[in-house]
């Protein structure tokens, strides 16, 4: 006989947990919460709670940024008295790393955070299944165990939230990249060089995070088809981390594209690429790592017998209020391509727990969300970028942008720039955007992007007074026009 339950919500990664918990903790609702069993690189019979960005994303990524810093640390504490090795085995001349050690570590606190994620469901009486969910019509739920058991949920509300999954480029050969789950897994660095396929938030962080914890004697490339990374930021922030990525030793190829990799033996590849005049090229090298995109993870979820409609992207297409075509299915996060970051999945939990259970519907407030990409330095960002702000509203936009050496680099020799721009309406003064290129930049912008929801003007950044010395002061000192630009959109303040 089929248990019962308010809410069965497949997928307990960040939006998932949350929504569960919501419904059980604010709502009474009777949820149970499915989801594949740990690993650290996911498969069809491999997840964990916690998801993508916990297990095999944004947590495990930052401990690794973390460590690859290091390496600009010790190569500035130089410039402040401190004696170290003249020329070490690390990348900028430091202490050599170990990387298996890193990852042991990381693998250490990521068990214990997929284990709290358990326990948050655990506390908020959200009944936990093991195993892969499957819809057998609107209301019923099919749950494969790992032992091959089946076992029929009813549900009044399904919920999916499964997540997104790493792409391939379709190249011969593909089979011998690895892909950011693999990355993040890795136990030991090859001996040769590395190259990185893709210009988006993954490639640059993971350029990054190579340069900084691999021996100085092996390069790191970073290779992409467009003329720079990070399409959809800010046109001035790409630039500045383009040349950071440059200046700090990664070696960058724009214009290029991949077209077959061969295996000579362990940690022996060539992968061999069109240049940006269209010349064959080929590039001997120990390990290739393809960020080149992610796709909604919808199959084998009974979408397609249930009549869930998915859009030209492959992901689920829901309505304002995450509800899917299907009366009583509702989806959120990654799975429907909208804002693919953990905490707007977060906020869609809350909003649809509210919706399904609270007896308000509500919809996710998708304005000023604040982003972050961790390079090196990393860059944040929070509203219109200036390009989007002079296409989407009419009148002028104001632009005020300030590039300064850091102080700690007037004194460690580091030869690189912050960035800070403000993007304003002219006529109603209210700030459109604000990004960052530099030091601390995520940390400065979860502050601004709280300025940005309140609806901060310009006369009210210019009145606030500043923490000096400190970067983030920059922000409320930029006096100084920097250009105007005429706007072509239609959209009023």
């Amino acid at each position: 006989m089929a248990e019962e339950y308010d809410l069965v919500t497949l997928g307990a990664g960040s939006g998932g947990v949350r929504a569960s918990r919501f419904a059980t903790t604010l709502y009474g609702a009777k949820v149970a919460c499915i989801e594949l069993p740990f690993g650290f690189v996911s498969s069809e019979t491999v997840g964990g709670a916690g998801g993508t960005c916990v297990i095999r994303g944004c947590v495990p990524k930052k401990l690794l940024v973390y460590g690859a810093a290091y390496a600009e640390e010790f190569a500035d504490a130089r410039g402040f008295g401190w004696a170290l090795p003249a020329a070490g085995a690390g990348a900028d001349g430091g202490p050599a790393h170990d990387w298996n050690s890193l990852m042991k570590l990381k693998e250490k606190e990521i068990t214990r955070l997929n284990t709290t994620y358990g326990n948050i469901l655990k506390n908020a009486n959200v009944h936990q299944l093991e195993g892969r969910g499957a819809l057998k019509d609107a209301h019923t739920v099919e749950v494969t165990a790992p032992d091959g058991s089946v076992r029929l949920l009813k549900a009044k509300n399904i919920l999916i939230a499964t997540g997104g999954v790493a792409t391939a480029i379709p190249i011969p050969g593909a089979e011998h990249a690895i892909m950011s789950d693999d990355a993040l897994a890795l136990q030991s660095l090859p001996p040769g060089p590395i190259v990185v396929l893709g210009a988006g938030y993954i490639a640059t962080e993971f350029a990054g995070i190579f340069r900084g914890t691999h021996a100085a004697q092996h390069p790191v490339h970073l290779m992409f088809r467009g003329d720079k990374v990070l399409r959809g930021f800010d046109e001035e922030c790409r630039d500045q981390v383009q040349e950071n990525l440059t200046r700090r030793g990664i070696q960058v190829h724009p214009g290029c594209k991949p077209t077959k990799i061969e295996k000579h033996g362990d940690h022996d590849l060539t992968l061999h690429y069109t240049d940006a005049a269209g010349a064959a090229q080929s590039l001997r090298c120990g390990l290739v790592m393809m960020a080149t995109g992610r796709k909604p993870r919808v199959e084998g979820l009974g979408l397609e017998a249930v009549g869930v409609q998915l859009d030209e992207h492959g992901a689920i297409k829901v309505d304002e209020y995450s509800r899917t075509n299907v009366p009583g299915v509702w989806a959120i996060g990654d799975v429907t391509n909208r804002i693919n970051l953990t905490p707007v999945a977060l906020m869609e939990g809350m909003a649809f727990a509210k919706s399904c259970f609270g007896g308000e519907l509500t919809k996710p407030d998708y304005r000023n969300v604040a982003s972050a990409v961790f390079c090196q330095p990393p860059l944040a960002t929070v509203g219109y970028t200036e390009e989007q702000a002079a296409k989407e509203f009419e009148g002028n936009i104001d632009v005020y942008v300030s590039r300064f050496r850091p102080m700690k680099y007037t004194i460690s020799g580091r030869e690189e720039k912050t960035l800070m721009k403000l993007v304003v309406h002219a006529e109603s003064d209210l700030v459109l955007g604000c990004h960052m290129v530099g030091p601390d930049a995520p940390e400065i912008m979860q502050g601004l992007a709280v300025a940005l929801k309140c609806g901060a003007t310009k006369a009210q950044f210019d009145s606030t007074v500043g923490i000096h010395p400190t970067a983030a002061e920059e922000f409320v000192t930029m006096r100084s026009r920097s250009r105007r630009v005429p706007a072509t959109g239609t959209s009023k303040l």
